[in-house]
């Protein structure tokens, strides 16, 4: 089975706004560094590990409603640090399975950014301006799918006060997650606050997801909550070495993918001229991943753009 083979079954079960003013600023002065602290908390985050994936919907919104079953599954799971600089960390995860790897989510960290990309619609996100306000002290998380798309950013401050670094956004809006587009059309977005906390032994991931049936038209119609934890365990009992190998050989071209991927929001935002899955995106850039693999040769950057052009648009 070839590596783009591959992605069409792990992908599935990947993890992949109300937007309100900041409140409680901590004391901080636009321009200021970054607090030591934050960015030892994010950079932690890079390692090894052991995963495991939970959600549990939890309270019931929708007359007549009956909760889905909780869904578990786990992944080995890589995360590399790709760039570190004083403002700016960049994330990245890759799955493996024996001796397959799966270029998995990707979480860039920014202090203080003036914008954010926020999703507006159904395969439709924005650059949005952060006010002074709303982004002094804090930390903007936004997270790419496995093909560099977007799928959803959030603004918070990190907490040290109690031993452990706990990092807390404001809610924002995020796409139908992976585990369900198959099997549900009851919602169309999900309306969440995340936290990341760095613990003993690794970090977690927890979620407070409402699920929206969503339109420009009509009310907001709330139908569930749920509640995610992803929890990371560092690991040695697993070889990473496949993942190792494949960054090696890929990350200068997923570096030109995340260029291209820039310049489009470059322009105010995206649309994604695909269904919900986004695989044509998937397949087309996961098989110039594999070419440039194959051949250790760099990919023209012309061979990408006709991806680009022929799945996004920029947004209204």
């Amino acid at each position: 089975m070839n590596n783009v083979s591959l992605t069409v079954v792990f992908v599935m079960f990947l993890t992949a706004c109300v937007h309100q003013p900041a409140t409680d600023l901590p004391h901080s002065a636009a321009g200021a560094l970054p607090p030591s602290a934050d960015r030892d908390a994010i950079l932690g985050m890079a390692g090894e590990y052991d995963v495991r994936f939970a959600f549990d919907e939890t309270v019931v919104l929708r007359e007549g409603y009956l909760r889905k079953e909780a869904k578990r599954s786990g992944a080995a799971e890589l995360v590399l640090v790709v760039e570190n600089s004083p403002e700016r960390i960049m994330l990245q995860h890759l799955l493996v399975m024996g001796e397959s790897v799966v270029k998995h989510w990707r979480q860039d960290w920014v202090w203080q950014a003036p914008t954010r990309l926020e999703f507006v619609a159904d395969q439709t996100w924005q650059s949005v301006a952060l006010t002074p306000e709303e982004t002094s002290g804090r930390w903007t998380q936004c997270v790419y799918e496995v093909s560099d798309a977007p799928r959803y950013c959030g603004t918070g401050v990190w907490n040290h006060r109690y031993g452990q670094a706990t990092w807390t956004s404001d809610r924002t809006w995020r796409p139908l997650p992976r585990r369900e587009y198959t099997t549900r059309d009851d919602y169309n977005a999900l309306n969440v606050k995340n936290r990341h906390t760095v613990v003993p032994g690794g970090w977690t991931h927890e979620q407070d997801n409402s699920k929206v049936e969503r339109s420009a038209t009509q009310p907001l119609s709330v139908i569930v909550r749920e509640f995610g934890f992803n929890d990371y365990r560092r690991t040695d009992a697993i070889d990473f070495t496949p993942a190792y190998a494949y960054w090696e050989e890929t990350a200068s071209f997923w570096a030109q993918v995340r260029d291209t991927w820039q310049a489009h929001f470059a322009r105010g935002g995206v649309v994604l001229e695909t269904a919900v899955d986004g695989m044509p995106i998937i397949d087309g850039l996961f098989t110039l991943a594999d070419e440039r693999r194959e051949s250790g040769l760099p990919i023209p950057q012309a061979r990408i753009d006709t991806v680009f052009d022929s799945y996004v648009r920029a947004a209204p």
